[in-house]
């Protein structure tokens, strides 16, 4: 199988697809949107790439892709990337950065931001084995019977978690883990960055005269599915983001399958640039 593969780079002549083989243990995990890592030409560093493509045969392709990273994207932002490097006039490549998570693009692998991982806990004994040994107080502890039984039902679990939820100490699990009735596997923990923020719905703003004309001008083309293109002027904090909103507000309410119609074909123009 092959893969085709957009490069990290910013040179223009660079910004197209290239053929890599996809080693055999690597065909079930490629897919488009995949972050990988190649050999690029004469250079001794890897190159970072994302899979835009996957075909069957290639008459080019030499090198093997050297393997598969983590923060892979979607189909729908490979599409969208491209949608982007036509309007915008740029490499694709410096559109996938855009919906990469911060702090993992860096020219030095090592210095990009490592995932977070940390320890999870599994039972390692099976459940009737445990409960036998309950039963004949083999196990005497009420706060290790605790977690057990805890566990039976959340498997998984991070263990500062497991330590709040059955109110154990850290001794307690490190106790169960070397009798071998549980098990602690290092995975990465998903991050929310919105787990703990209460975001709260905003009213839409009033428009002002001149904000209203605006408005107004380019909901009568999106009425009458004219697609014009306009040009909006304001310096930064003159309330352009509030007229882009309230007209994206519009096409959502009419059911447009491209809300983001409307905005695009509005430039942005902030002091004169």
């Amino acid at each position: 199988m092959i893969a085709e593969v957009i490069i990290n780079s910013n040179v223009k002549k660079l910004n197209k697809v290239f053929d890599y083989i996809i080693p055999k243990n690597l065909e079930d995990s490629i897919r488009i949107g995949s972050k990988v890592l190649v050999s690029f030409g004469n250079a001794k560093k890897y190159k970072e790439a994302f899979v835009f493509n996957i075909k069957d045969v290639s008459d080019v392709a030499t090198k093997e892709i050297i393997s598969l990273e983590d923060n892979d994207l979607s189909k729908e932002n490979m599409e969208f990337a491209k949608l982007m490097s036509r309007m915008y006039f740029c490499n694709i490549y410096d559109c996938i950065k855009l919906m990469l998570p911060p702090g993992t693009y860096a020219k030095k692998i090592e210095n990009r931001v490592k995932d977070k991982t940390g320890n999870f806990v599994y039972l390692k004994k099976n459940i009737e084995e445990i409960e036998n040994d309950i039963e004949d107080k083999v196990i005497k502890s009420d706060k290790q019977i605790r977690v057990l039984e805890f566990l039976k039902d959340n498997e998984g679990i991070y263990i500062s978690d497991l330590e709040i939820l059955t109110d154990v100490s850290n001794s307690i699990i490190k106790n169960l883990e070397k009798k071998e009735y549980i098990e602690l596997i290092e995975e990465k923990i998903m991050r929310n960055p919105f787990k703990d923020k209460k975001i709260e719905r905003d009213c839409k703003l009033k428009l002002n005269d001149e904000q209203k004309l605006a408005f107004d001008t380019v909901k009568k083309s999106i009425d009458e599915n004219i697609y014009e293109q306009f040009l909006l002027f304001g310096v930064t904090g003159s309330g352009k983001t509030e007229v882009y909103m309230q007209l994206i507000e519009e096409v959502i309410k009419k059911r447009k399958k491209s809300y983001y119609a409307c905005a695009r074909n509005i430039i942005d123009t902030s002091n004169g640039q």
